[in-house]
């Protein structure tokens, strides 16, 4: 893994330590603030690959702090830790520029593939991925076929980048429900089994069903697609 650095803006310790201690297992280095001004110090005085902030914060809120880190024309992408529950919290984070939310209490699993999701479409040098016939664009989240746009849907899309994220592991279905609605939406089970259908008639071999328990993708059982 590149040298990717966290900055994690959290005022609960213990919460943020738990936190620290799983990202640098998984290989990042994290800085960690607990209040907005020390988040702007750190910010300023370094790089970072990305923000992990709190919304519920002293001083200020995470949602301005942000506002403001993006008006002095910060670029770095973020995602929200909140125990907030309103969509007006949602829409405004997304609106300033945030990648994505996740609700508290957190999931580190969960939490660490989203967290590859978003460095990945970040990343110059993997702004593609090649899978077989197929080409995955990480910025602007499509997958083309000899260079034409399939209209394969959001949520298709983001199927297949969680089970590529997990590198042939099995994603239980519970994970996959968080990962492709946000709290506001309802989750479906039979919508899941939709997605993963229209994953089997692009790849056919590559998408295990393990019963009772969820779905894993084979990268290296993917050919060529259908003429």
């Amino acid at each position: 893994m590149p040298h990717q650095k966290i900055l994690l803006l959290e005022d609960d310790a213990l919460f943020a330590e738990t936190l620290a201690d799983f990202l640098e297992e998984e290989g990042y280095e994290v800085t960690t603030a607990f209040d907005p001004h020390s988040a702007f110090d750190k910010c300023y005085a370094d790089a970072y690959t990305l923000y992990l902030f709190d919304i519920n914060l002293p001083f200020q809120n995470g949602l301005e702090t942000f506002r403001q880190l993006r008006e002095a024309g910060d670029r770095t992408p973020l995602i929200f830790l909140t125990s907030r529950t309103d969509r007006e919290s949602l829409l405004e984070g997304f609106g300033i520029g945030a990648e994505d939310y996740l609700r508290k209490p957190v999931d580190l699993e969960e939490l660490a593939a989203r967290i590859r999701a978003v460095l990945r479409r970040h990343s110059p040098a993997d702004a593609e991925i090649r899978l077989g016939g197929y080409v995955m664009d990480t910025r602007t989240r499509d997958l083309l076929q000899e260079g034409k746009t399939l209209k394969v849907g959001r949520k298709v899309y983001d199927l297949l980048e969680l089970l590529l994220s997990h590198r042939g592991e099995v994603v239980s279905q519970e994970e996959i429900r968080r990962h492709l609605w946000r709290h506001d939406e309802e989750a479906s089970d039979g919508a899941v089994r939709v997605y993963i259908t229209r994953l089997k008639k692009l790849f056919p071999d590559a998408v295990e069903n393990v019963r009772g328990v969820g779905y894993r993708f084979h990268r290296e059982r993917i050919g060529e697609p259908a003429s």
